[in-house]
């Protein structure tokens, strides 16, 4: 049995390098394999509604990586730290369902990596008036929980989380009347946070990775940027660095990428 997965890992190593190979072909020859430019996302599909027993739900299909995202928002007690300011909680659900690469249990550490991210440009964007969530300070606010789950994954999970989480967020409203607090409101949104993920490989700097690019990928970088241009986040991951001339241009390339987002689906 121990020789048989030896082979099965061995197997494994080969593919990475011919589909390495194969990839770092086509960069030097400015192409991608599924005939994208580097700059270049996959088809987005963006849906509202998604669930009618939310408060605010997004599906979104980015190429073949799929999601829904849902918010549910109820009051309950502030943080000690911040008690004039409502309560954001982000949860990602990736089930074995979704990819092969997933597996049944508790949060892993790609689950909770996505859901950190998508906090952290949520909450540094002030993409939320959390002070208007303040219901009585120190004892009551509303509480935000936006939970993602995953359908089907073909690389760029976070991004495509990124545009759920704020989609449904956008359409998201305060379920005043279902306490008795009169009728129900939109959330104090103030900004459209947009994370735009870059690979590096071969030198050159990719938009939108696919799962087999991802996978090979010697290094990302997640840049988070604001309406305005101004970025709230950045995380880097990989073992190898790269040049100060390669994350100008990787911000740029999110800053751009970002705005079109907003511009053509985000505006729900």
């Amino acid at each position: 049995m121990a020789a048989h997965r030896t082979v099965i890992s061995m197997s494994d190593d080969v593919m990475v390098e011919i589909q390495r190979d194969h990839l770092l072909n086509l960069i030097l020859k400015g192409e991608r394999e599924d005939g994208r430019a580097f700059d270049e996302f996959r088809e987005i599909s963006i849906k509202t509604g998604a669930i009618a027993t939310a408060d605010g739900s997004a599906h979104v299909k980015l190429g073949k990586t799929e999601l829904v995202v849902g918010v549910k928002i109820q009051p309950g007690e502030p943080f000690p730290d911040t008690p004039d300011k409502g309560v954001l909680i982000t949860n990602a659900e990736l089930i074995p369902l979704a990819s092969p690469e997933f597996e049944a249990g508790p949060p892993r550490e790609k689950a909770i990596e996505i859901a950190r991210v998508v906090d952290r440009g949520i909450r540094e964007s002030k993409s939320v008036d959390l002070e208007k969530l303040c219901i009585t300070a120190g004892e009551k606010v509303w509480i935000m929980f936006v939970d993602i789950h995953m359908l089907n994954n073909e690389g760029n999970i976070l991004d495509a989380a990124s545009m759920g989480a704020i989609a449904a967020l956008l359409t998201a409203k305060l379920p005043m009347s279902q306490y008795g607090m009169g009728e129900d409101i939109p959330l104090p949104i103030r900004d459209i946070p947009v994370a735009v993920t870059v690979v590096e490989f071969g030198g050159a700097l990719l938009l939108d990775p696919s799962r087999t690019e991802a996978a090979i990928a010697s290094t990302s970088l997640i840049v988070i940027t604001n309406s305005d241009g101004s970025i709230s986040g950045m995380q880097k991951s990989g073992s190898e660095s790269l040049t100060f001339e390669q994350v100008l241009q990787a911000v740029d390339m999110a800053k751009a990428a970002a705005d079109t987002i907003r511009e053509k689906f985000l505006d729900v």
